[in-house]
């Protein structure tokens, strides 16, 4: 009977979210170390696909950094990263497409459709989704040409709105393309944040290997479970962001700031903590709003 009572308690607390998020678009950003895991995979695709039988519209973006970086290394290719972006000449950008498009992205709408629901992938060379421009890099020692690493210059959505409104689940892998044609390897931090000011989504939800922002990252105990907007600002300005989570607070800062009712960052390696972040009082992450 406890067990019951506890199932019912859960049901209870949930209902006021799923009435709030119902027929929201939230854009979810999963990363390729997550997707190694086909624990983390399965929790991940059922908790996707819940999402949409209680009327949200997720859309999903996924990396594959690890994934391309092991094909990379498996064809005798130079893996190089200058400040966190992969350098990407032409053999890259190819190993990048057959990653990306060619497997992660089959897999991911695979596992989604495997659960009832009907997933569709596409990349942003599709009907011109993701119009980028090429990456201008300063670092240290000046400017540093990354190769064909770019940045979102523009977001069609419409492709995506017709996919939404015919209760598909878009699949986004994290490419580019200019108006010449060219493709380019863009962030999928970025990609994700753009992609939800875009469609104006209601929730942008990014999936981590840590717990959140956290004000000590070898403490746990000091996660922040909320912050504004202009609070994020102050961290990145202060230091006191992770290298790797920067380009997940700015997406976040920019997203709730054009937009985006909230943001969150959580961890993608506890068991269903997308549903957990989403339809729970306490959440099981960090929260940014505007």
């Amino acid at each position: 009977m406890g067990d019951e009572k506890l199932k019912a308690r859960i049901l209870t607390e949930a209902l006021p979210f799923i009435k709030e998020f119902y027929d929201k678009t939230v854009v979810v950003k999963v990363g390729g170390s997550a997707l190694e895991d086909p624990q983390l995979k399965e929790w991940f695709a059922t908790d996707v696909v819940l999402m949409r039988y209680v009327g949200m519209n997720p859309v999903v973006v996924h990396g594959g950094g690890p994934q391309v970086s092991d094909l990379m290394r498996r064809l005798s290719l130079e893996v190089r990263f200058v400040d966190g972006h992969r350098v990407t000449d032409a053999a890259a950008m190819e190993v990048v497409k057959m990653v990306l498009v060619g497997k992660m992205n089959k897999e991911i709408v695979n596992l989604i459709n495997e659960h009832g629901t009907l997933a569709v992938g596409l990349s942003g060379e599709d009907g011109s989704l993701i119009l980028a421009r090429k990456k201008v890099h300063q670092g240290n020692e000046g400017t540093v040409d990354l190769g064909f690493v770019g940045e979102v210059e523009r977001v069609n959505p419409k492709i995506l709105h017709n996919l939404i409104e015919n209760e598909f689940i878009p699949v986004v892998a994290s490419i580019g393309v200019d108006e010449r044609g060219q493709s380019y390897n863009i962030n999928a931090d970025l990609v994700a944040g753009a992609l939800a000011e875009a469609l104006g989504a209601y929730k942008l939800v990014y999936l981590t290997d840590v717990d959140g922002i956290m004000r000590d990252l070898e403490d746990p105990t000091t996660l922040v479970p909320e912050l504004t907007a202009a609070e994020a600002e102050k961290m990145l300005e202060e230091g006191q962001v992770d290298k790797g989570m920067i380009p997940k607070v700015r997406s976040c800062v920019r997203a709730v700031r054009g937009g985006v009712h909230r943001a969150h960052i959580i961890n993608g390696r506890r068991e269903h903590a997308l549903i957990l972040e989403l339809f729970t009082d306490s959440g099981v992450g960090t929260m940014i709003s505007p």
